[in-house]
């Protein structure tokens, strides 16, 4: 099976309050006072910059973005994370910035003990139990694709 996800990850407040400015933007709740926007053509269209050079090494992160993402970090800590997996092989990368400065990564998944994202999202204050990573703990198995986070959002 496939999974694909380009997003962004915060705080539920911070993120609704910031997609509220980018045209077509769509936030949906995960776990532990967490939500995501998904990456669509409409808001990597409405954020980018104009220019076509990828943002750090990122598939789907608009140029110009990460200046963006580093603002939104003042109010709260703000991850962009992409994973692409098919058949249990593929691979993560995450970004985080805090206080308008880049705190984490970019990261990809190299032999690691803790994944990207599950590092990404412990700087956002997720927590794990027993049996479970972060990744898990939020909820982010809950859709394999961004159709699924796009349907889910009110």
């Amino acid at each position: 099976m496939t999974y694909v996800l380009q997003a962004v990850i915060a705080g539920d407040e911070l993120l609704r309050a910031a997609a509220q400015k980018v045209p077509g933007a769509r936030v949906a709740s995960l776990g532990q006072d967490l939500s995501l926007l998904p990456m669509t053509n409409e808001v990597v269209d409405a954020v980018s910059d104009g220019g076509t050079a990828r943002s750090l090494g990122f598939w789907r992160l608009p140029a110009g973005f990460e200046r963006v993402l580093a603002e939104w970090s003042a109010v709260g800590p703000v991850a962009y994370v992409e994973a692409e997996y098919f058949g249990g092989a593929g691979e993560q990368r995450v970004v985080v910035w805090a206080d308008g400065a880049l705190v984490l990564g970019p990261l990809d998944e190299r032999p690691m003990e803790i994944s990207p994202i599950s590092q990404a999202l412990r700087r956002l204050g997720a927590t794990s139990g027993p049996g479970q990573d972060e990744f898990t703990a939020v909820g982010l198995d809950r859709h394999r694709h961004n159709d699924g986070w796009l349907s889910s959002t009110p």
